[in-house]
């Protein structure tokens, strides 16, 4: 608390200096003048202010200002949709007219790309760039967030609802079976985290989309190319931005009930009559529970507990603040950014999901010599240190989901006893409970197993660099990059006895860290010159990387001093070793090295038309020698069909229209080390062999070795057009491409009798072949209200080509979404990578007569002896027999389309802005119970509503019956659901005070509130159709075993700047 207090101090002091200054400086120049635009219309509302300072004016109805400035004042008149202006205040002057032009600087506009920029019309690949300002204004905790509803042809969807949770994101398709996960390159720094960034910390981000624009990085960019720069120095006095929020959350669960107590009897009962007609199997309440709980059942006054709703915290808070600094002077410049953002979950009381963040950034460069406006040497670095700790609930596959288990469990057992304590198995027996003594209490085991546990992370991010430009044309850059990375982390599970099946014998401790850095060292040779009309910019470059300089230890152990003290659960507090309650855990960082050499050559002649050719060699030691160099090339070009002569007379309507295209190559070589040696591991179990009374260690091959495994190659094809119209108002931007990934990097398939594991192997192809289109426009009605539109549309079919095994499969996992079940996804030839692999239905028997039809027409059954209400199970082979071989594609997980749109408003002060994004394609596979295994799990209230129950009711889904049925107890389509979605995602009403406030002391006092996740558009049943999971398999998503949902978040901001 000190700390926070000594930070508060130091904000004040350096926020009442800059106010003091802004508001007693001397001023002794009057001026006035009038702004026009190029048409000689007055602007209303346009800010005319004196350079660096937050002294300024708005122009009138006729365009008229008047400002009281220093005689050595700079003047800047600035309008939404036209140039700023500056003009330097002149000793005897005393009247100053503007006249603004239309912007069109979005021509002359600069995009960061590999070991570069370039201005924005003469870019010959497929890019997309976000400034800062458009994702800082959303609001999001992490910037992928943001980058949802803005970034066409980049797929974002979140890993999980639960609060320190990240995003799962794939740039034009899914292209291999290990992480789809995009190259982050930081301030230069390649291989960072965009986790560890506040979204204030960002000046603009780039997306490399298509190989020609990512060859530049090789090796590690056959997914694509996420280039991040954060706010750099300025020159020019102080300017200091505050920008802070805070909102209540709460879970959006779609209408998403569990059963209620008398529900639950009905059910329950109703399905073991489907079992037996008989009856014999039903429950007798009266013998299963306490008299007085049944009593209270009956009698309606108690309903049953909703474990969701328990276990739902309401108006859970989030709140930001973020400081930035950025001042300097033409020799020195600097930024500063420091960030605490505080988390909480929306579902998992009372072990209440929690995340904190702090960051810090520093950017600074300083020019040692400096001649004629140009830096002949110049040196600065970049600096990102965060820290951010995180608990939560278990998010995992069906066997470890606490949101499964608060759906899934019974309500008919309470969460509480008459002491207040939670209810648990001594209170069963106590109670005279015998209706199914294995259930818990999802409440309890929460707060033993997930409360007392925590997790915190440290990582440093920074870049140290060199310029030296001896002549105008021609720059040497030296830069050192180094990433560290630090985790601990710290649990204690109290001994427990929740039922008769989940006990805890045991206090547990546990608590490890790791730590691992990384390194790189680049240089690159700068040349750029124009001979006449010809325009060249060449850059060659060499790149050292390193990673892997690390350990891990994890140590368990049982019996703390202090049983029962989260405070004290450390491992020097625990008693005793033992093989049974303690283990051990310690290893290295896995290690590696890259070494890079690659050139470029950009073209232009008259900013007509343009051309760019990249080439690019990596040696990985991750291969044998011998096959550790991969070479990437790629070649793109550009005609700006605006500048010919012959196009000067649409040149009114059509300002700007560039066709390019490109070809290009990228790499992959991210498998594990010594994929090319027959490795030996060890048990670490200890044995007792001959000598019985000494332990020892085994060791067995780990690894057959494969000295062929080389490089995994992306190459794709792109072409496409950027083009503005009227008077640049509208934009639009279309790209088509293919992109085939050659030689799959994937574990091959190996006889469980070899005895050893396998090794990676080159062993598939996959093809996204798509579109892409972006469409913008701006505009301005009558001299204060400006409005822009945009909205963005992708379409990407993913396809299998080869898989290097008989069968041209990769099998996925069995028991997904319940016991006993075989596998629910797959990767093969023919289809999308991680398709959902099941029996397909072709309806349900309405009536007897329809059955007799179909089985006189030839058709076979599943079930034997069909009854009205039974699924038809489609027989795919047309063997006359319905077996594991009529297992077909049922759903793709996928989208075929996604889309965003987003509106802005701006009258005088007043701001509005409504953001959305959405999915169209896609399936998800849910069950919220294991209706196989476990036949007492709860079910949802559409279990009325659902099923068929007579002649025309549906003819998608069976009668009710128990979880065993042939109807049920496999996986088909009636798993699967049309995932489309439509989320608005953001809604913001903001005013600017200083509109109304003139001489407010500062340049901006925006207040305003905001919406996130208002409300979502779709037909899924289940609780948020944005199903980024696939049960820990990166190649497919959509598993909905008791997805975590997202929340819906109100809160109310301010930006303050000076």
């Amino acid at each position: 608390m000190e700390g926070k207090n000594y930070k508060l101090k130091v904000f004040a002091f350096v926020l009442a200096a800059v106010v003091s200054h802004a508001a007693f400086a001397q001023a002794n120049v009057k001026i006035s003048g009038v702004v026009l635009s190029g048409a000689n219309e007055p602007l209303t509302g346009v800010t005319v202010m004196q350079q660096g300072t937050s002294n300024g004016v708005t122009t009138d109805a006729d365009g008229k200002y008047s400002l009281t400035v220093p005689e050595n004042a700079v003047l800047e008149a600035s309008y939404m949709g036209f140039i700023t202006e500056v003009m330097p205040v002149r000793a005897g002057v005393f009247v100053y007219n503007f006249t603004l032009k239309e912007d069109d600087r979005w021509l002359e506009e600069v995009v960061v790309m590999g070991y570069g920029i370039q201005k924005k019309k003469l870019i010959t690949g497929a890019t997309i760039q976000v400034k800062g300002e458009n994702i800082e204004k959303l609001n999001t905790v992490n910037v992928l967030g943001a980058l949802q509803s803005q970034s066409p042809g980049v797929y974002i969807t979140q890993s999980s609802g639960q609060v320190g949770e990240g995003f799962n994101i794939n740039i034009r398709g899914l292209g291999t079976t290990g992480s789809s996960t995009p190259l982050y390159v930081i301030d230069g720094v390649a291989g960072g985290s965009l986790s560890s960034l506040n979204p204030t910390d960002i000046e603009s981000i780039d997306v490399l989309k298509d190989a020609a624009s990512a060859a530049i990085y090789g090796a590690r960019a056959a997914n694509g190319v996420v280039l991040v720069t954060t706010k750099q120095g300025k020159a020019g006095q102080l300017r200091i931005t505050y920008d802070g929020y805070y909102g209540v959350q709460n879970a959006i669960t779609n209408g998403v009930t569990p059963l209620n107590a008398e529900q639950y009897m009905e059910i329950i009962n109703k399905a073991l009559l489907t079992q037996d007609s008989s009856g014999s199997l039903l429950y007798d309440w009266d013998a299963e529970l306490p008299a007085s709980l049944l009593a209270s059942i009956k009698n309606g006054s108690w309903k049953g507990t909703n474990w969701l709703e328990e276990g739902t915290q309401k108006n859970a808070p989030i709140t930001s603040h973020a400081l930035n600094v950025i001042g300097g002077t033409e020799q020195s410049r600097f930024s500063l950014g420091f960030s605490y953002l505080m988390q909480e979950g929306t579902i998992g009381y009372p072990a209440t999901p929690h995340f904190d963040r702090y960051t810090a950034r520093m950017n600074s460069d300083h020019s040692v010599w400096k001649k004629n406006g140009r830096d002949i040497i110049r040196f600065g670095e970049n600096i990102v240190f965060s820290n951010y700790s995180k608990s939560g609930v278990s998010i995992g596959n069906m066997y470890s989901n606490n949101v499964r288990n608060l759906l899934k469990m019974t309500p008919l057992l309470p969460a509480y006893n008459d002491s207040g304590d939670y209810y648990i198995y001594k209170d069963m027996v106590e109670d005279g409970w015998e209706f199914d003594q294995a259930v818990n209490n999802p409440l309890a085991h929460l707060d033993y197993t997930r409360k007392n546990r925590n997790s915190i992370t440290r990582r440093l991010q920074a870049n140290a660099f060199l310029e030296i430009m001896p002549v105008k044309e021609l720059k040497l850059k030296s830069s050192v990059g180094y990433d560290y990375y630090q985790n601990s982390y710290r649990y204690y599970v109290p001994t427990y006895i929740l039922s008769s099946k989940t006990t805890n014998d045991t206090d547990d401790v546990t608590q490890g860290q790791s730590w691992s850095t990384n390194w790189t060292w680049e240089n690159t040779l700068n040349y750029t010159k124009t001979f006449g009309d010809h325009s060249f910019d060449i850059l060659a470059g060499q790149s050292l990387e390193k990673w892997g300089n690390g350990e891990s230890i994890s140590i368990k152990n049982s019996n703390s001093l202090f049983p029962g003290s989260y405070d004290h659960a450390y491992i020097s507090n625990t008693q005793g070793l033992d093989t049974t309650n303690t283990d051990i855990s310690g290893e290295p960082s896995d290690a590696g090295s890259l070494v890079s050499f690659f050139g470029r050559i950009n073209y232009n002649y008259k900013e007509k038309y343009l051309a760019s050719v990249v080439m690019r060699a990596d040696g990985s030691s991750n291969f044998a020698r011998g096959k550790r160099w991969g070479y990437f090339p790629s070649v793109s070009a550009g005609w700006i069909i605006t500048n010919e002569s012959f196009m000067e007379s649409v040149t009114d309507v059509m300002n700007f229209f560039k066709l390019r295209g490109s070809w290009g190559q990228n790499g992959n070589c991210n498998i594990d080390n010594f994929q090319y040696l027959a490795t030996i591991a060890f048990n670490t179990d200890a044995y007792y062999y001959e000598d019985k009374n000494t332990p020892a260690t085994g060791a067995y091959p780990d690894i057959l070795p494969n000295a062929d495994v080389t490089w995994e190659t992306s190459e794709q094809l792109d072409l496409g057009f950027d083009a503005r119209f009227f008077d640049s108002r509208l934009g639009l931007n279309f790209d088509w491409y293919i992109k085939t990934t050659k030689d799959w990097l994937v574990v091959a398939p190996t006889l469980a009798s070899y005895g050893t594991g396998a090794p990676y192997i080159n062993g598939g192809d996959v093809q996204n072949k798509g579109v892409e289109l972006a469409l913008s426009w701006n505009d301005q009605v009558g001299k204060e209200f400006q409005y822009d539109i945009n909205l963005n549309f992708a379409h990407n079919k993913n396809e299998v080509l080869r898989l290097a095994n008989e069968e041209g499969i990769i099998h996925g996992p069995s028991s997904i979404i319940a016991e006993n079940t075989t596998e629910a996804f797959r990767v093969q030839v023919g289809y999308p990578m991680g398709y959902f692999w099941g029996y397909k239905t072709l309806g349900v028997f309405q009536n007897q007569s329809e059955i007799d039809t179909f089985l006189a027409n030839g058709g076979v059954t599943k079930q034997g002896s069909p009854k009205p209400g039974d699924l038809i199970f489609q027989d795919t082979d047309g063997n006359g027999v319905i077996d594991e071989k009529d297992k077909t594609f049922i759903g793709n997980p996928h989208p075929d389309f996604t889309g965003s749109f987003s509106l802005n408003l701006a009258y005088k002060g007043l701001d509005f802005s409504v953001t959305a994004y959405g999915a169209f394609g896609q399936q998800v596979m849910k069950s919220y119970r294991s209706f196989s295994d476990t036949p007492n799990d709860n079910y949802t209230t559409d279990v009325y509503t659902k099923y068929w129950t007579g002649e025309g009711s549906t003819n998608r889904y069976p009668s009710f019956s128990y979880g065993k049925h042939e109807n049920f107890k496999d996986i088909s389509d009636i798993y699967v659901e049309n995932a489309d979605y439509v989320k608005i995602s953001n809604v913001t009403i903001g005013y600017n005070f200083k509109n109304a406030w003139k001489n407010l002391p500062a340049s901006q006092l925006r207040i305003y509130v905001a919406a996130q996740n208002l409300f979502t558009i779709s037909g899924y049943s289940g609780m948020d159709p944005e199903v980024g999971d696939g049960a820990g398999y990166s190649w497919t998503s959509g598993i909905d075993s008791g997805y975590y949902p997202s929340s819906r978040t109100f809160m109310v901001g301010i930006n303050l700047k000076f």
